[in-house]
């Protein structure tokens, strides 16, 4: 039988009663986000597919996809099959897949999902359709290489994409193209975020023509980066957009001004366990463990070390940051060259810490602690899951 998710708990309890290191929402502020993408999405006139790969939590993507199970893009098949349960029947799974996972796929899609599938080359695309079902052929979009950043086939290399499109035969059919702007994470202006959009767009449509041309149908054209999907201007010919970190926001999206400080929707709650004023510095319970070891914030003009520290109310405090994250300790300090005080702090005081990336951060934990920032309570727990 499957693992199924844990219903939500509800309870009222003040932030300074709860045991740290402990994974806090605000629920409020990822409402805000959540509006602010749809609308974007919406004044493109294309669908969206939001990635649930960031939320992991039945609760939060049902506020993702406005109360109702929608369209929606997984990374694992755990997710997919999470998700499926709870009634998401349109699913895109945007990670290449590989032949060890294609009955596992075709389980999901014989259970009425409509589970598609991303390739890239032309031996995973032969291995698929071999494994594939020709009574129903798996639906499976070619991953397009749009800014050089990670998987994908050159938009303008013919011979690769009709190449792929030939072995999408018996057990599998090509349905679309996908490409992902993973390189606008680097962007330094919103106008760059904006070319990277630009550039998304007509990756895709150059290589629908190439395999339109040679006679193949390609009906979807997906797209997506929160940075991207918020500042795009014109997707023509595009059919759906995809983002996922833009409910939560971290400082990496703060960091390319792609949101405020303030429109980030987690933070990790900590204790401070020992106070090294001679070292300045001091130490709390919340190491990699809890933080996860990204840093990608290093190569930003502000490197915020491991996370971003807060006072309990959630107020960043100046220039204080994690400095070094062992397992299980975080070694808090004033980040190089600042001119200001370390706060005074006593053991069992506690801080925020704001995500460099809420994906990785999110996936520290088990459940979202709901906060009322005003009252300063947690009203309710929402559980996430893992795995693959």
């Amino acid at each position: 039988m499957r693992e199924q998710p844990l219903p939500e708990r509800i309870e009222k309890t003040a932030i300074s009663e709860i045991e740290t290191p402990a994974l806090l929402l605000d629920p409020v502020v990822m409402d805000r986000n959540i509006d602010r993408m749809r609308a974007a999405v919406a004044s493109l006139g294309v669908a969206f597919r939001p990635h649930v790969k960031t939320a992991k939590s039945l609760a939060v993507v049902r506020r993702m996809t406005g109360g109702v199970p929608g369209p929606i893009t997984v990374s694992t098949l755990r997710e997919a099959e999470v998700f499926a349960d709870a009634g998401y029947t349109d699913i895109l799974y945007a990670v290449g897949v590989t032949p060890n996972k294609v009955a596992r796929a075709q389980r999901l899609r014989g259970r009425g999902v409509d589970l598609k599938l991303i390739v890239d080359n032309a031996d995973a695309a032969t291995a698929i359709a071999a494994a594939g079902d020709p009574a129903d052929p798996l639906p499976v979009l070619v991953e397009v290489d749009s800014d050089g950043h990670r998987a994908g086939v050159a938009p303008s290399d013919a011979a690769a994409l009709l190449g792929i499109a030939a072995r999408l035969r018996g057990g599998a059919t090509l349905c679309g193209l996908l490409t992902h702007a993973g390189a606008s994470y680097g962007a330094t202006s919103h106008a760059e975020i904006r070319r990277y959009a630009d550039q998304e767009r007509d990756a895709l449509l150059s290589a629908a023509a190439i395999l339109r041309e040679a006679g193949h149908p390609v009906e979807t054209l997906s797209v997506g980066s929160t940075p991207t999907a918020l500042f795009a201007t014109d997707l023509s010919g595009i059919t759906e957009v995809r983002a996922g970190v833009f409910v939560f926001f971290d400082l990496v999206m703060a960091g390319i001004d792609v949101c405020r400080v303030e429109d980030i929707a987690l933070s990790v709650l900590a204790s401070v366990i020992a106070v090294q004023p001679d070292r300045g510095r001091f130490l709390v319970d919340a190491g990699w463990s809890a933080l996860s070891r990204d840093r990608g914030t290093a190569r930003q003009a502000v490197d915020q070390g491991y996370g971003l520290v807060c006072d309990a109310t959630g107020r960043p405090c100046p220039d204080l940051i994690v400095l070094e994250a062992n397992q299980e300790h975080g070694v808090v300090g004033l980040r190089p060259g600042s001119t200001n005080i370390l706060p005074k702090v006593a053991v069992g005081d506690l801080v925020r810490i704001l995500p460099n990336h809420a994906c990785a951060t999110a996936g520290q934990h088990a459940a979202y602690r709901l906060i009322d920032s005003v009252r300063r309570t947690v009203t309710g727990s929402w559980p996430r899951f893992g795995g693959w």
